[in-house]
């Protein structure tokens, strides 16, 4: 361990001694960028680039008045790259600035021509990077990786750079679990296994973007102690009738297929867009896990060898459709509708061997089982935005939501050889979610470079969970009250939000408040063995977040960050109902959850656009852990709840270095220190030094062909106090080539080469402890055929919504 931490921070200061030999020379200049009409145009960005070998030096965006500044330019020659959606990409000629600025202009204009006058039919655009350093956040362009061709959204996340996903679909980002997920700017509102399950049946082409940020502002809802993760999806934003089909055949073990179009209508003051995804799948699991009993004194009693193969199959259908009309040149009003069907079923095999300490075999039970899944939703959204004058905005938003899931289980379970006996078990477990959210948000931009931002929200969650299981007794079905369950389920959050950002020659920063209060009631229903239970809670807080940047000079950017986050728990985490995995293993819900706190600080230093370094510092107070109790009868508990503190400091390196006119190479280390404080029956203290690493490298073949060679790996590590996870890593490779006079492109790629993305630890408990290794169908070749048409055309900004955090929390 000390070897490879050694091999970082050696990493770590070679690229800040190679940004000290930079020439000292300063040079101002501002460059005036304007369309055809000689209207200055912002949000245009614009790349410095070094004439000899490309290499990216900056990357800024033009302000309100078209005006994009560079200060402290070193010596050499230069040219310039403008890009904006709706006009053709410029390129400049080369400009040489040589140590005597007195004979350099202090200015340059450059005009974008608009696409739709020269182009008809689209052809491929330029490449994105896929990596894009802005302000505050990590932006992955998902279609410039070759190997996410085919991909799920939730393997695309499992492969990103600082994103790991666990075996039960928790997201982490940046070695911290508790990420708010948004898609479209709108939080979800699962369980971490229901986000897992829509998530994994989404096609990864029909996003656009993930914007990765670690330290939100007070205009996002305060829930992710992590931060925030958004997956923009595609919208086509050119004029007429266009978009994009593309069609996917993937093979592992089991075939797997996807088919996604992206439609877009614009004319005049309407847009009409359209998004259909269709996901068809077979995969498997295959887990292997030993537990050992042992005696208050450790000394070993029997262990519990559980081999199981689950396999399911299933498809499912996405749609997003939406509308936006300019009422007049300050008024859009737009209206959208997202639903999403996914449709399952399971079968396992799976063998619970009790052995006595010689590894004699005592007795062997043999469960087999089937389920089903189905998971329907709808979210309609409204929203206004109107321009009050050429520095205030005003906007509301109004989202529905609906969801209804149902899940259906049946287990038989044979105890094999003399005396020998079945018994059988089948589960219903229905729920439902309603949600109404609302907010409104105002802008004013204060000054040339000022900006104050303020709102209020309201959300209201409603859910009502049923689990009816029975048993068989041998001759008929019989109610077992003892696990079912009607838990209702009731909140109502609101919050209030105000922030300014501010410019100020090499300073800028931002500062904001947010405050939100929440109030729930719950109520177990009761039966004739559970008793009727009823619980609820108000709590209120203020979140603070700001951040204050200096730039030293046009290569080098140094951030310091700041801000408070919670973690609600899951609605359906807070109903105690039991959920069977199997003869000997249950979960459920755990009422007396609270919310989780974290304070996070964090300095980052950006160098020109090669390197970014972060060093950052968590604390979290009562934090969320997976808890494993001993539930007696060889029965082992799984829950979650509240068990202690938790820190954390990370350090990060992400370098994105052109090493050749056809070679870009994208790296990130990440090493993280975790101590984790807390009390389960006993006082748990437990600490892990951990590393993760994510290369991707592209590669340009000739005029036409593209590739990239793609992995990741992870050290050990711990999420959870009782949990660590073993080293675990993966290979993939890609390749693409336009055809059809560009407009479709063919992409070939293998993910999981050597079949290593493996998910195996060690979890212990009260008296016993727990190996496991999970496999599933991770190595597959995908072929994927993208076709798109249509022209070029620049469409008004949609909504993020009003639907925050309670979307989030009902798809964990």
């Amino acid at each position: 361990m000390r070897t490879k931490l050694l091999i970082f921070f050696i990493f770590f200061l070679f690229f800040f001694i190679g940004k000290s030999q930079e020439a000292s020379f300063e040079f101002n200049l501002k460059i005036f960028i304007q369309n055809e009409i000689k209207k200055p145009l912002s949000n245009v960005i614009v790349e410095v680039r070094r004439t000899k070998d490309s290499t990216l030096i900056k990357n800024i965006f033009t302000n309100n008045k078209g005006v994009a500044e560079i200060s402290k330019l070193n010596n050499g020659t230069y040219y310039f790259f403008c890009k904006l959606v709706g006009y053709v990409n410029f390129k400049s000629g080369n400009l040489n600035f040589p140590s005597n600025k007195n004979s350099l202009k202090d200015s340059i204009v450059f005009q974008l021509v608009p696409t739709t006058k020269n182009l008809g039919t689209v052809s491929v655009s330029s490449k994105k990077p896929f990596i894009q350093q802005a302000h505050g956040k990590t932006i992955l362009n998902v279609d410039a990786a070759i190997t996410n061709t085919g991909l799920t959204i939730m393997e695309v996340l499992a492969k990103s750079p600082g994103v790991i996903v666990d075996r039960n679909g928790i997201i982490s980002l940046k070695g911290k679990q508790g990420v708010l997920v948004l898609i479209d700017d709108k939080p979800t509102y699962l369980p971490e296994s229901q986000l897992n399950n829509l998530l994994g049946s989404m096609n990864a082409s029909l996003v656009e973007q993930i914007e990765l940020i670690s330290n939100p502002s007070a205009k996002y809802d305060a829930s992710g102690n992590a931060g925030i993760i958004n997956i923009k999806m595609k919208k086509n934003v050119v004029k007429g009738y266009n978009g994009i089909v593309s069609a996917n055949y993937s093979q592992g073990k089991y075939a797997k297929n996807n088919e996604t179009v992206v439609l877009n209508y614009k004319r005049n003051k309407i847009n009409i867009f359209f998004n259909y995804g269709y996901n068809s799948n077979k995969d498997f699991n295959q887990i292997y896990a030993i537990r050992n009993y042992l005696s208050a004194s450790s000394t070993a009693l029997y262990t519990l060898e559980q081999p199981s193969y689950l396999t399911s199959k299933g498809y499912s259908h996405t749609i997003r459709t939406g509308i936006d009309y300019s009422i007049s040149s300050k008024t859009i009003i737009g209206a959208s509708f997202n639903g999403s069907f996914v449709d399952r079923t399971g079968e396992s095999d799976a063998n619970a061997i009790w052995k006595q300490t010689s590894g004699t075999i005592d007795s062997t039970i043999n469960t087999t089982s089937n389920s089903s899944y189905n998971f329907k939703n709808a979210i309609s959204s409204f929203y206004i935005r109107h321009t009050i004058n050429k520095k205030e905005e005003l906007s509301f938003d109004l989202d529905l939501a609906k969801y209804n899931i149902n899940n259906k289980q049946n287990f038989i379970n044979q105890l094999i050889g003399l005396g020998g006996y079945t018994d059988a078990n089948k589960g219903d477990i229905p729920s439902n979610i309603n949600i109404v959210s609302a907010k409104a948000d105002y802008t004013n931009k204060i000054g040339k470079e000022g900006k104050l931002e303020a709102g209020i929200k309201t959300a209201f969650v409603k859910t009502d969970n049923i689990a009816t299981y029975q048993y068989f007794d041998g001759s008929i079905w019989k109610d077992d009250l003892g696990k079912s369950n009607h838990f209702l389920y009731n909140e109502n959050i609101n919050a209030i939000y105000t922030s300014y950002e501010q410019k100020l020659k090499r300073f800028s920063f931002q500062v904001g408040l947010r405050y939100e209060y929440t109030h729930y009631d719950a109520h177990q229903l009761g039966n004739t063995v559970v008793k009727d239970s009823a619980f609820n809670k108000n709590y209120s807080s203020l979140f603070p977040s700001g951040y204050i940047s200096y730039q030293a000079d046009s290569n080098n950017t140094f951030t310091l960050t700041f801000g408070r986050r919670i973690d609600r728990p899951a609605f359906q985490k807070l109903n105690p109902f039991v959920f069977l995995i199997n003869k000997y293993t249950y979960q459920t819900g755990n009422p007396y959850f609270s919310p989780q706190d974290t304070w996070n600080f964090g300095i980052d230093h950006q160098y020109k656009q090669l390197l970014t370094s972060s060093v950052s510092f968590s604390v979290i107070k009562d934090y969320f852990s997976q808890l494993f109790i001993n539930g007696g009868n060889n029965i082992l508990i799984y829950t979650e709840g509240n068990v202690g503190k938790m820190y954390n400091f990370s350090l990060s390196e992400t370098v994105q270095l052109p090493l050749a006119k056809w070679w870009t190479f994208i790296g990130q280390a990440l090493f993280n220190y975790k101590e984790f404080h807390g009390y389960i029956s006993n006082n748990y203290n437990s600490s892990v030094t951990q590393l993760y690493f994510n290369i991707n490298n592209q590669f340009k073949i000739g005029k036409k062909i593209t590739a990239e060679f793609s992995g990741n790996y992870i050290t050990k590590s711990r999420n959870d106090l009782q949990e660590l996870l073993y080293p675990t890593g993966q290979i993939s490779t890609g390749f693409a080539i336009p055809i059809m006079k560009k407009k479709a492109t063919i992409k070939l790629s293998i993910k999981d080469i050597f079949y290593t993305q493996a998910m195996e630890g060690l979890t212990d408990f009260t008296n016993a402890s727990e190996y496991f290794k999970l496999l599933q169908d991770s190595r597959k070749i995908n072929l994927t055929f993208i076709y798109r048409f249509g022209k070029q055309y620049k469409t008004p900004k949609r909504s993020a919504g009003a639907a925050g955090d309670e979307i989030q929390r009902a798809e964990k």
